[in-house]
């Protein structure tokens, strides 16, 4: 059975997109822990991240590189935190969360509740920031 992210990659559940690549694709996380807060996938159905072929795991590495890029120019922060838990959803995906102190990526804290309005507007700037690039 397909994973909640392979669905969204064919379309069958829509996403806020941010970036696409032929071999990755990031989109805002609906629940996020901080505003920008992406996650970014292969497009192809791998459970963990180290079973990644290393092409395809390089290529979400470079591809998470300029989306984070892209985030920072949009979003004011200090750094983007990068994260793979993996837990969540049997496919293999990167966190990119704007932070401004180590806290801010504790996955306990409560989450933003944003607007479909605004996440429509934030992944719209951060496409436009990474088109940019």
């Amino acid at each position: 059975m397909a994973s909640v992210f392979t669905k969204i990659v064919n379309g069958e559940i829509p996403s806020y997109k941010v970036a696409e690549s032929e071999l990755c694709y990031a989109f805002l996380d609906i629940n996020p822990l901080a505003l920008g807060h992406t996650l970014v996938i292969p497009k192809k159905e791998v459970d963990y991240i180290l079973d990644l072929d290393d092409e395809l795991y390089l290529e979400l590495m470079r591809f998470s590189k300029q989306v984070g890029k892209a985030i920072e120019m949009v979003v004011d922060c200090k750094r983007i935190g990068i994260t793979v838990i993996g837990l969540e959803v049997p496919h293999a995906h990167v966190h990119l969360i704007p932070i401004n102190q180590l806290n801010d990526m504790n996955f306990a804290k409560p989450k933003l509740n944003l607007t479909t309005n605004e996440l429509e507007e934030l992944a719209s700037e951060i496409a436009i920031a990474f088109a940019k690039d």
